[in-house]
């Protein structure tokens, strides 16, 4: 379980406590990226994370919640799908985009990297393969 935050968290700090992933890839299991990814604190039915990586990820999706994305640092492009039609938001610094509940994503991040925050919920469904829907 997530614990929540009592007191202030310094976003500094978080990010300082990660390694940078250069080369994540979709079949890259949680041991293998975990020093990339950090909690900040809990948050309803999820948390809020951090991460900083370049490459790409699995896709994904929250059952339960919408999930907040918001790039600190860096560039990326989040993928959603949609009627099996994959729409591509390039993100940039500052940017903060809201993926719905239950939409697959993923995201290609080029190599000079991405720091983001997320709000997301519990669990998360993750696939290799092109989800069908």
């Amino acid at each position: 379980m997530i614990e929540l935050a009592s007191n202030p968290v310094s976003l500094d700090d978080a990010f300082a406590g990660l390694t940078f992933l250069a080369d994540r890839t979709p079949e890259m299991w949680d041991d293998d990226a975990s020093a990339a990814f950090g909690v900040v604190s809990g948050y309803r039915n999820g948390g809020v994370f951090v991460a900083h990586y370049a490459g790409n990820s699995e896709w994904e999706r929250h059952r339960n919640g919408d999930e907040i994305v918001v790039v600190v640092e860096g560039s990326t492009r989040l993928i959603t799908l949609s009627g099996g039609i994959e729409i591509k938001h390039d993100m940039a610094a500052n940017d903060v985009l809201v993926v719905p509940s239950g939409v697959w994503h993923r995201f290609e991040t080029p190599a000079a990297g991405v720091k983001v925050i997320t709000v997301t919920p519990q669990p998360t469904d993750h696939q290799i393969e092109r989800p069908e829907s």
